[in-house]
């Protein structure tokens, strides 16, 4: 349902003679946004009901901006001059800063990436270069149950 809905379909459940804790605990509210959505609109009419646009500061990226920022994230940062395959919040910072010319705090930044997407700065796994998983599998299948059914011999001096 719609804010401005509920704003409405609490106005008119109070003006039917239904109790506002009544009404807030229907539209699950609380009882104070009932009445003050009924002061408003007692001064204000209808229209003091909607929703108004354009709260809050203006996004510091647009719609655009935003979609090369996460395209960017499916690519390696060793492509951009970074040294490691870690994408940090400070690396996006910097890397917005230089390619778009739009300044971020990197402690923002870990906000909006999740918000757009659940993207959080990852540390990739690591693997040694001369790990052979096929090596590693046969030792667990077959080495591994040998060893283990061994039965504890005499303790050691």
């Amino acid at each position: 349902m719609a804010p401005e809905d509920r704003r409405r379909l609490a106005v008119a459940m109070v003006l039917d003679g239904e109790a506002p804790e009544r009404v807030a605990d229907v539209l699950e509210v609380s009882e104070r946004s009932v009445w003050r959505w009924f002061g408003v609109f007692r001064d204000g009419g209808d229209d003091a009901l909607q929703t108004r646009p354009g709260q809050g500061r203006p996004p510091k990226l647009d719609d655009a901006q935003s979609k090369e920022v996460l395209g960017w994230l499916r690519r390696s940062p060793c492509t951009f001059g970074f040294d490691t395959e870690r994408w940090t919040a400070p690396r996006v910072a910097s890397l917005i800063d230089r390619r778009l010319g739009v300044r971020m705090n990197h402690r923002y930044l870990n906000d909006w990436l999740w918000r757009h997407g659940r993207i959080t700065p990852q540390v990739p796994e690591r693997h040694a270069r001369e790990r052979d998983d096929g090596a590693i599998r046969r030792w667990v299948d077959e080495e591994w149950p040998r060893i283990k059914k061994r039965r504890p011999g005499p303790a050691r001096p």
